[in-house]
């Protein structure tokens, strides 16, 4: 009995092998699975950036905005903007340029305003007037021709004139109008303007924070800050939290530790950064906050 049981054990393991290798070559093979017009959210997490990136390019130069926001909405992210920002900030940590960054920091930013920052506007095209010669055909007798050329023509009278002098014309002085000041242009380099200390307990310990501004006083986005330390680097650009503003930017220090900063449109650096010691309303010790403010 148990000779028999063994091998009806033994047949059905194999059968039951049999089965399984015969389902995975005609499943992986023979027949395997094919999407067709699937749903965006179930791809994977790097075709999710590539599906962002191709939106982004679209909305550079559609600059459709209600598109482009339907359109990252078939990728069921549960905030759309975080996502945009989070993968600009992983392709400049991977060595990506701005410029191919910037199309995704643009449509996050503008989401964020629900407007489009910079729209197209339309070249209108110069139109062309040209004149065109009329020219009327006129038949003409060729025995008059000759009978005219023999005719002899009466001399004209002459006419005498009397030359009046002229009198001098005064010219008028012109003012030259004033020169106006020249503005610092995009690559100016930024200088410190102004370094408040932020004694906050509700706020992130440590947090350095920097708003970069053209010579107008408008935030510049897209400039690239290098903090410096003993123990490493980091780098990173401003405009990557646009609810905070186009020109902003944050690190975290950590305590007792000296930072220098360098801003690499112009060159600007800063030395001996360290973050302040505040105090909380119980009296304990905490390292606070600074905001930097640049200025070209």
């Amino acid at each position: 009995m148990s000779r028999l049981f063994r091998s009806v054990a033994f047949q059905v393991a194999i059968a039951l092998l049999i089965g399984l290798g015969l389902g995975l070559l005609y499943s992986w093979r023979i027949s395997p699975v094919t999407y067709v017009d699937a749903n965006p959210a179930i791809l994977r997490a790097d075709f999710k950036d590539q599906y962002r990136i191709a939106i982004a390019a679209s909305y550079a130069s559609t600059q459709d905005l209600a598109r482009a926001q339907s359109r990252l909405g078939l990728l069921g992210d549960p905030d759309p903007i975080a996502e945009l920002s989070a993968q600009a900030q992983r392709m400049l940590a991977q060595g990506e340029s701005f410029e191919a960054v910037q199309p995704l920091a643009q449509l996050a930013t503008d989401l964020t305003q629900g407007f489009t920052s910079n729209p197209i506007a339309p070249t209108p095209f110069p139109t062309f007037s040209t004149p065109v010669a009329q020219f009327t055909p006129t038949l003409t007798d060729s025995t008059q021709d000759v009978a005219e050329a023999t005719e002899t023509t009466a001399p004209q009278p002459t006419l005498s004139f009397e030359q009046t002098a002229l009198a001098p014309v005064n010219l008028e002085t012109i003012t030259p109008r004033p020169t106006s000041t020249p503005t610092a242009g995009p690559g100016a380099p930024f200088a410190l303007v102004s370094q408040e200390t932020i004694c906050d307990p509700g706020q992130i310990r440590g947090l350095m924070q920097f708003m970069l501004q053209d010579s107008r006083r408008k935030e510049v986005p897209g400039v690239e800050i290098i903090v410096t330390w003993n123990a490493g680097e980091d780098r990173f650009f401003t405009g990557f939290k646009p609810e905070l503003g186009d020109g902003y930017a944050d690190f975290v220090m950590q305590e007792n530790v000296v930072y220098n900063i360098r801003i690499v449109t112009g060159g600007s650096f800063v030395s001996n950064i360290s973050a302040p010691a505040c105090t909380d309303p119980n009296g304990a010790g905490y390292p606070g906050g600074l905001l930097l403010t640049f200025q070209q």
